[in-house]
């Protein structure tokens, strides 16, 4: 047999091997179809592309492993990282103190009235810090289904309520991309009462609950979809008491998480653009699963963007903050609003970055 067979033999087999692979690797995801609206341009309009997030400078300490919720208090960064730590550092980073290990993954941060900092933990769930630093395990479970994936909290201000997403309830911390691609709607908006230590849902069937924040005098609620590109609204108060809404709808990335500046605007963490694939697949489970396989060994098709919007109290697009250039800052997966600056956070980074306030608000 001359060498050109041979070689085109073993060609053959790798072929069938990877087609056998694709077709059959056994997997959990069992993806549901659907039809996602046609993806707004990032040439022009409203989401067109630019460099407003080119100027960010580094800000707290460096070299640590995703920091990506972030709080500032008295001049002061406090963060989780992916090794579990909860750190507080100096703006200008050179002093550092690890204030907790919660032995899983911090994901979102809120203060409590009373001080305790409370942690939505992707592995442990919903806990406290108390000012002894000493961790308290809060709630795991809600209706007899534990979270999956515990993601981010905001309180109210009396501090009678916790307000948190269980971004799925299939698929734990490390395994977002699989949850996003099954679209299954395992996703929750909860609600734990700090008086009876009862936890209930407020809604169900989420396309992977992500960023959580109240909006003004408590009267909503908002919680990002981060499989559906859209942000929806629970209302606390009023004649909507109870029932859902859309905050805003077919945005032009994956909305991670999402912070109130406690007076006129909101500001959504796009972790990257939308996939034109994932799209174009989304009516066709067969393929995605297929997707899923490939993605255990090739790199998951995500653009290295740094992508932020701010909204208005009516869910209008009033900033569109990005850079694409090699060196961005992403994925940006926190942004939050403090005085003059805006302070960013990140699922893979190495440290947090902020912007002038006044070059996110230019026309």
């Amino acid at each position: 047999m001359s060498r050109t067979v041979k070689f085109r033999h073993v060609v053959l087999l790798v072929v069938v091997a990877i087609g056998a692979f694709l077709l059959l690797m056994p997997t959990k995801v069992q993806p549901v179809a659907w039809t996602p609206s046609p993806a707004p341009s990032l040439t022009s309009g409203l989401y067109a592309d630019n460099q407003r997030l080119k100027g960010m400078e580094r800000v707290g300490a460096a070299d640590i492993d995703g920091p990506e919720a972030l709080l500032l208090e008295e001049n002061v960064l406090i963060t989780g990282l992916h090794d579990g730590r909860l750190i507080r550092t100096s703006l200008d980073g050179k002093v550092t103190r690890i204030l907790a290990d919660t032995g899983g993954r911090p994901l979102g941060l809120a203060r409590h009235p009373n001080g305790l900092l409370v942690i939505a933990d992707g592995v442990k769930g919903l806990l406290s810090l108390d000012a002894q630093g000493r961790l308290i395990p809060l709630t795991t479970a809600a209706n007899g289904v534990p979270f999956g994936f515990t993601d981010d909290v905001a309180i109210d201000k009396s501090g009678h309520y916790a307000y948190f997403s269980d971004a799925s309830s299939r698929f734990g911390y490390g395994s977002d991309g699989d949850a996003i691609i099954e679209h299954g709607g395992d996703g929750r908006l909860l609600r734990y009462d700090f008086q009876t230590g009862k936890t209930e849902v407020l809604l169900d069937k989420l396309e992977f609950a992500n960023g959580v924040t109240l909006g003004p005098d408590d009267a909503f609620v908002l919680v990002n979809e981060t499989g559906a590109y859209r942000i929806s609204r629970y209302w606390l108060s009023g004649p909507k008491a109870g029932t859902r809404d859309l905050f805003i709808d077919n945005l032009p990335g994956l909305p991670d998480n999402l912070a109130f500046n406690g007076h006129d605007r909101f500001w959504v963490a796009l972790y990257a653009p939308r996939n034109a694939l994932l799209d174009a697949t989304a009516s066709h489970p067969f393929v995605r699963k297929m997707i899923v396989r490939a993605m255990t060994f090739l790199p998951k098709p995500v653009e290295k963007r740094a992508f932020a919007l701010g909204l208005d109290l009516d869910g209008k697009v009033i900033a569109n903050l990005q850079d694409g250039s090699s060196d961005n800052y992403s994925p940006i997966t926190t942004v939050r609003e403090y005085g003059d600056w805006l302070y960013f956070g990140s699922l893979k980074a190495k440290h947090m970055a902020r912007l002038p306030l006044s070059t996110a608000l230019q026309k």
